[in-house]
């Protein structure tokens, strides 16, 4: 019988190899939901006057619940940067620019790197949606049982950047679009959070 050829060992992979990207609204979607959970704070300035006994309440102390949720909003910050740092992967750049919100239009060819970038953000996303909605509703929470005393207009402020983001979905805004706005009411969800802190009855 005669001998089996050896099999030619494969190559490693190149970094310069290309595959496809996962779609990049599996990343954009949640990160725009986290700050959704952080906006729907407008929503306590109504609902608190309804409250009952039995409401679930937070174990945590207002001042730490704002102190996170405050880190949460620069996370947040700086995924967005990150979308946007790299476009061909995560803005829509390669693809057509006017398809909608909409999963399986965007799918460019990506290296190595940013296949791996995508994992991380992936990761980062995940972890921030779970943190942001855990600490808004803390933070939700305080306000409802006096902890927080902030005026009608800081809610307000809220609610905008909530319409904001829920105007992307209603306009199936691009992925560029989504991306941007993303980063604009991260910036801003930030700043009203600072100001929540500084309506802490002494």
């Amino acid at each position: 019988m005669a001998d089996k050829k050896p099999e030619s060992p494969k190559p490693p992979v190149s970094e310069g190899e290309t595959r496809l990207a996962p779609d990049p609204f599996t990343a954009v979607l949640p990160a725009l939901s986290a700050l959704g959970a952080i906006a729907s704070i407008a929503t306590i300035n109504w609902t608190a006057q309804e409250r009952t006994p039995d409401r679930a309440r937070s174990k945590r102390k207002a001042g730490t619940a704002l102190r996170d949720l405050e880190t949460c909003c620069l996370g947040l910050q700086e995924i967005f940067r990150r979308f946007q740092r790299n476009p061909k992967l995560f803005a829509g750049e390669g693809a057509p620019a006017s398809s909608p919100l909409k999963f399986g239009v965007h799918g460019p060819r990506v290296g190595v790197d940013a296949a791996r970038l995508f994992q991380q953000l992936i990761n980062d996303v995940a972890s921030m949606l779970v943190l942001a909605s855990q600490n808004a509703f803390d933070v939700m929470s305080a306000v409802e049982d006096g902890e927080i005393e902030a005026p009608e207009e800081l809610f307000f402020g809220f609610g905008e950047q909530q319409e904001r983001l829920n105007k992307l979905i209603q306009s199936r805004a691009t992925l560029k679009v989504s991306v941007d706005t993303g980063a604009e009411v991260a910036v801003r969800l930030t700043e009203l959070v600072r100001e929540l802190k500084k309506h802490r009855p002494e």
